[in-house]
């Protein structure tokens, strides 16, 4: 993605995000075509930003019934206006499936004999990659740059203050409620929602607004269920809407993080790109339509569209 030259005050950059201060308890966010994997950037998913941007606005608008979210408006298809929330230490990640494939993950730890996991007692007799009992709440908190999220029970976000405990149990219940919408959509677009992460924040008025981005390829883990049962016989792991292609291709380089990517061949790219376009489609049932190119021109003329219609009471200064 081309830079953006927003001469706005308070610019943050994340790996897939550019965020800007704009006054008046706003931030701009701008979802870039960066693909990120083994904690590093390994690419750009031609227009994943705008996938990302405008699948997420959308399920903020099918879940805004069970809570309120951080988004004000959406001036341009890969930027968004927010609340600027203070986000909860915590992220909440949401499990329906017994899967996953790192030390945090369920199936790992359940196929070595673990059974109690995040302060759940699972079954014997569970599948790999089957449903769980009911969809678990595995929260993490929120590692800093360059470290890793670390695992913890609901208790312990209580014992050790993360949170307090009657916003804990409503952020609890709203996740789940979220998840069960999502799982409902997903179903009847043929698709499996098998885990997910939320973020959670506080607007400037102490009320509970859920943020970040929802239920995208990024986010959330969704599979095929056309194909699903016939891989899992074949042995294979469910097709994910994700990006699994490049994923994958790094690891066959044998690539796991250290030092620059390799370079991966053309389709690999084209084939990520066309999982998050067709989820995006199958989910919405809308047809995928980018914005014009160049990129940056096009965002920032939005923007500075949207701030001169709605000027902060607060100076931008370059």
């Amino acid at each position: 993605m081309e830079a953006l030259d927003l001469r706005l005050p308070g610019h943050t950059s994340g790996k897939v995000r550019e965020a800007w201060e704009i006054g008046d308890h706003r931030r701009l966010l701008v979802t870039t075509d960066r693909l990120s994997a083994f904690d590093r950037v390994v690419g750009l998913v031609e227009n994943k930003g705008q996938v990302l941007n405008q699948l997420s606005a959308w399920w903020f608008d099918k879940t805004r019934d069970i809570v309120a979210n951080h988004v004000i408006a959406v001036p341009d298809p890969q930027a968004m206006v927010v609340v600027d929330a203070t986000p909860l230490p915590v992220e909440v990640v949401v499990r329906g499936r017994l899967t996953g494939s790192t030390s945090t993950s369920l199936l790992p730890r359940y196929q070595q004999g673990e059974r109690l996991l995040y302060g759940y007692t699972l079954p014997d007799g569970l599948s790999d990659h089957g449903p769980l009992p009911e969809p678990l709440i595995t929260p993490t908190t929120k590692a800093e740059k360059g470290q890793h999220d670390e695992p913890i029970t609901c208790d312990e976000v209580i014992e050790r203050g993360l949170v307090e405990a009657g916003l804990w149990a409503e952020v609890q219940k709203v996740a789940l409620a979220v998840f069960e919408r999502g799982t409902s959509v997903a179903a009847d677009a043929g698709f499996v929602l098998a885990d997910t992460k939320y973020e959670f924040g506080l607007a400037p008025d102490g009320s509970l607004v859920l943020i970040d981005e929802v239920h995208t390829p990024d986010s959330s883990r969704f599979w095929d269920v056309e194909s699903l049962e016939q891989r899992l016989a074949e042995g294979k792991g469910p097709e994910s809407f994700d990006k699994e292609p490049v994923r994958l291709a790094l690891k066959a380089t044998g690539y796991r993080g250290d030092g620059p990517p390799p370079e991966l061949a053309a389709e690999v790219w084209q084939a990520t790109t066309d999982r998050y376009v067709d989820l995006y489609q199958d989910l919405t049932g809308l047809a995928f339509e980018p914005g014009e190119r160049p990129i940056a021109p096009r965002v920032e003329a939005n923007i500075a569209r949207y701030l001169n219609d709605h000027p902060s009471s607060d100076p931008l200064t370059g």
